[in-house]
């Protein structure tokens, strides 16, 4: 799988349709699953489908909050960092229901494109200040996001065949 460096070298069009293509495929991967698959872990270490789903659509949520802040700010806000394994645990991953995560992903997902298909080439470079990866801009959130849509979708695969 490419790196989020590799990402970032490709067209922001394909990159952008990228993440168009992503809801459609976890719907595919997760159709006529049942919920004791959907909620198997491969290992201790590793989520369930189910959980990657729910990630995805909380990761879409915490995307969204921070591009608002860049946009409304005229210098680079320091943004909030990942807490994925937090996450998963207070908002009980795997008691939420897959198809409904699917669907609030699907919203959040669609928001953000129309985020991204309204912005100017200027808006494309404003930023934050990350924790963890440092100055980042829009551009760089959309190389991020195509990387962590691939790599989940990977993550979700390997979990529904049993395997971390």
């Amino acid at each position: 799988m490419p790196t989020v460096e590799e990402y970032a070298k490709q067209p922001r069009e394909q990159r952008i349709q990228r993440l168009t293509r992503t809801a459609d495929e976890l719907a595919a991967a997760i159709t006529g699953q049942s919920d004791a698959v959907l909620s198997r872990r491969p290992d201790a270490q590793n989520w369930a489908a189910k959980e990657v789903v729910c990630h995805l659509r909380d990761a879409e949520e915490a995307f969204g909050g921070r591009f608002a802040q860049i946009l409304a700010m005229d210098t680079d806000p320091k943004l909030p960092g990942p807490n994925a394994d937090r996450l998963a645990e207070e908002r009980q991953y795997l008691r939420n229901d897959t198809g409904e995560a699917l669907a609030a992903f699907r919203r959040r997902r669609q928001e953000t494109l129309e985020v991204f298909g309204k912005l100017t080439p200027a808006q494309w470079d404003k930023g934050g200040i990350h924790p963890v990866r440092g100055r980042i801009t829009l551009d760089g959130f959309l190389s991020l996001m195509a990387w962590h849509d691939d790599n989940h979708l990977d993550q979700l695969r390997r979990a529904l065949a049993g395997q971390a």
